[in-house]
């Protein structure tokens, strides 16, 4: 699959999820953690394969930024990871995540990558996306929701 279809697929997919945590008049700890490894696998896969891949001069400022709006979205999750969702503050932090989140992929999705389009090409793109998923895959043999809680001091550095 096409590394930006992937990502685009997933932003759809995590805006339906955290919405519907939103939404809802109680969230189950399924529900969440669901919702939060997803996340987390997202993040990392942009942060260690795709960020990198796509590194160029015309890149480079949207990717710190986006790395600046990883490090917001993961200190909301580790909090949320930490909560018990019957906390009376659960539901705001996942309102507050949520919006972040639906701001962090509009911003990819009209500046950054439009540019990776231009960048790489096709074959690229769908090297980059098996790439993409085989972590994918090996993150979700853990609990990778977890990895956020020592991530939270600063932005990932841009390799």
């Amino acid at each position: 699959m096409d590394a930006i279809d992937l990502l685009v697929s997933h932003h759809r997919e995590l805006e339906q999820r955290f919405s519907e945590l939103k939404e809802a008049s109680s969230v189950t700890a399924a529900q969440f953690t669901a919702a939060a490894d997803l996340l987390a696998t997202h993040i990392t896969i942009e942060e260690q394969d795709f960020y990198p891949a796509v590194r160029a001069r015309r890149t480079e400022d949207i990717l710190l930024e986006s790395l600046e709006e990883h490090l917001s979205i993961k200190r909301v999750l580790a909090d949320l990871v930490a909560l018990d969702a019957a906390d009376e503050t659960f539901g705001a932090k996942v309102h507050v995540l949520a919006e972040q989140l639906e701001h962090h992929h509009k911003e990819e999705e009209e500046h950054l990558f439009p540019k990776v389009r231009k960048l790489l090409d096709d074959g690229a793109r769908e090297a980059l996306g098996q790439q993409m998923q085989a972590r994918m895959r090996a993150l979700q043999q853990g609990e990778p929701r977890r990895l956020v809680l020592g991530q939270t001091d600063a932005a990932a550095p841009l390799p």
